[in-house]
């Protein structure tokens, strides 16, 4: 694999580690999805400045995907390849699964496993475990490819 090869994913990589390192070095917080969007749908959730912060967060998300999109359309894939009802199902159960894990895929998966916290490689070591496991079984299925 050519040097060139490596270049988005050390670069994409980089950006995460220097927002994780940001919200908890700089806001004392962890970055962790899960829990950001939950405390923003949560009304009695957290200080007024934590919602603040926690919907700059979410906005960022969704400005770096506008950003790629208009940088770089091919990434995005011409269609969906799945229906919106089967990807909102889905990310309900994803979101469902890490609260009743009192847990964070996001959370866990960067800032965790960077601090080399064991419950952290534990999740995240359960979450791709069950990614595979989720797959193959759709894929026996017919339901993926």
């Amino acid at each position: 694999m050519s040097l060139q090869a490596f270049a988005g994913p050390v670069a994409g990589g980089l950006l995460v580690g220097v927002a994780a390192a940001i919200m908890l070095l700089g806001l004392g917080r962890i970055a962790g999805i899960s829990g950001i969007f939950a405390g923003l749908l949560a009304p009695t959730a957290g200080t007024p400045g934590d919602r603040a912060t926690d919907a700059a967060f979410v906005g960022g998300l969704l400005a770096g995907g506008l950003v790629l999109l208009a940088v770089a359309p091919q990434v995005f894939p011409a269609a969906a390849p799945r229906t919106l009802p089967v990807m909102a199902l889905a990310g309900f159960l994803v979101g469902f699964g890490t609260r009743l894990g009192c847990g964070c895929t996001s959370g866990h998966g960067v800032c965790g496993v960077s601090r080399l916290a064991p419950r952290s490689i534990a999740a995240t070591a359960t979450f791709v475990a069950a990614g595979m496991v989720t797959v193959t079984v759709l894929r026996v299925l017919g339901v993926a490819s």
